[in-house]
């Protein structure tokens, strides 16, 4: 949601930024409309007045016998109280439409966002550890997983395609990449661990910016909720409607969830294999904060996703998303991506963004800064930010890919030993 005294004061500058994002200038019809909407407000306004003077003058016109003064005085505030309902009519509409547009368009990029149409024009920014070197072909886990547990038959059969039925070792590295992942950003990077709920409501889709522009890329449940896409927006929206304390912030949480996605805009995209799934597990962080501390967050955040990788020792790179391939509500955006000896390129594994005061503005979630020398501050809008902290199962694509062996089997990183109960290697018919 956009700051509509923004636009108001600068709307070639607006234009400017969402022309970053190639979308077309739209300021002079969101000021045109917001004009209007103001107008119709200071008629309703002065309407109102002039009914409450004529209604007060009524009686000191009859008390006076001037009974002609007091039968126009009446016809004006019959005419003014079936003007009014027009009026407030009227206003309700424009705010509606006002505030439609003002979330119909995304986020403006932060100043050191490159520029650029898609992912060809990101910018790489950092990388960390070397890709092994094979003494034979690596394959993709597609081809490796099977034998180890990893059945996309069973999961096609049971629920159609984007499905994955994992089985006894594979089920349990699953499992174990997903507990050290989070074990590791609550006790490692400090994010508070939450359990939070899987169905929400339309309210807080909208609140992260999901609806209604995404709506087809949900599922949606017969009682009017939908299944999450990430715990972002849980996590998110347990702030919505509030105002913090500032002293409190920032808030930093972390979830271990299912997600559901319809990956309608996906369509043909990794059909094979189990990097892009219709229901996958993905630990999510979200942080609140402060304005002045959101750009150390995202640093910080991302450097806690960062810290998953290293310690499962995954060779990755940071990417810099340029204007066009960043996220509808992301200011700035940061990707993480893995290396996959098996496809020979670095894919995707965690984005972390600041949406800055984007979502804040659409939850109404404000925060109230310490008081200062003048008394206390009035409230100001929060910071969000959110990152993987990882996808589990495209995790579980790096372990395999990058674990394999000739024969077949993949070692299990040593950080999870804790977690697989004495399994150190994935074997071709192997379990748990």
């Amino acid at each position: 949601m956009h700051d509509i005294r923004l636009i108001r004061d600068d709307p070639a500058a607006f234009d400017t930024a969402l022309a970053r994002r190639r979308v077309a200038p739209v300021a002079a019809s969101i000021v045109a409309l917001d004009a209007r909407r103001r107008e119709i407000a200071t008629r309703m306004q002065e309407a109102q007045a002039r009914r409450n003077d004529a209604s007060k003058a009524i009686g000191a016109a009859k008390a006076q016998k001037r009974e002609d003064e007091a039968a126009a005085l009446m016809a004006e505030v019959a005419a003014l109280k079936t003007e009014l309902p027009a009026l407030e009519d009227e206003e309700r509409t424009l705010t509606a439409q006002l505030a439609d547009m003002l979330a119909a368009h995304p986020n403006l990029p932060a100043a050191d966002v490159p520029p650029g149409a898609d992912e060809t024009s990101n910018v790489e920014v950092s990388r960390w550890g070397t890709p092994r070197p094979f003494s034979f072909e690596p394959k993709e886990h597609a081809d490796i997983g099977p034998v180890l547990g990893l059945d996309f038959e069973t999961g096609a059969l049971i629920s159609g395609a984007r499905f994955t039925f994992l089985r006894g070792q594979m089920a349990r590295l699953h499992r174990a990449l997903g507990q050290f992942m989070l074990d590791h950003q609550t006790s490692v990077n400090g994010y508070g661990e939450c359990a939070p709920p899987l169905l929400v409501r339309d309210e807080s889709l909208f609140g992260t910016g999901q609806l209604p522009k995404f709506a087809e890329d949900n599922f949606h449940t017969t009682d009017g909720r939908w299944l999450i896409p990430t715990a972002e927006v849980s996590l998110t929206n347990a702030v919505r409607e509030q105002i913090l304390d500032g002293a409190t912030l920032p808030l930093r949480m972390t979830a271990l969830t299912p997600c559901f996605r319809s990956e309608a805009g996906a369509a043909g995209r990794d059909t094979r294999g189990f990097i892009r799934q219709h229901q996958f597990e993905k630990v999510e962080l979200v942080t609140i904060s402060r304005p002045e501390d959101s750009d150390a967050e995202h640093e910080r955040m991302t450097a806690a996703a960062e810290s998953v990788l290293q310690a499962l020792e995954l060779p990755y790179r940071r990417m810099l998303l340029c204007a066009g391939d960043m996220g509808f509500t992301a200011r700035k955006t940061y990707d993480l991506e893995v290396w996959l000896p098996g496809q020979g390129a670095y894919r995707e594994i965690s984005s972390c963004s600041n949406c800055g005061d984007f979502q804040a503005r659409r939850m109404n979630t404000r925060f109230r800064p310490a008081k200062d020398a003048g008394g206390q501050k009035g409230t100001e809008f929060v910071h969000t930010l959110n990152g993987s902290g990882l996808a589990v199962g495209r995790t579980l694509v790096a372990v395999l890919e990058n674990y394999q062996q000739d024969d077949g089997s993949v070692d299990v990183p040593a950080v999870l030993a804790p977690y697989m109960g004495g399994i150190t290697q994935l074997v071709p018919g192997g379990a748990a």
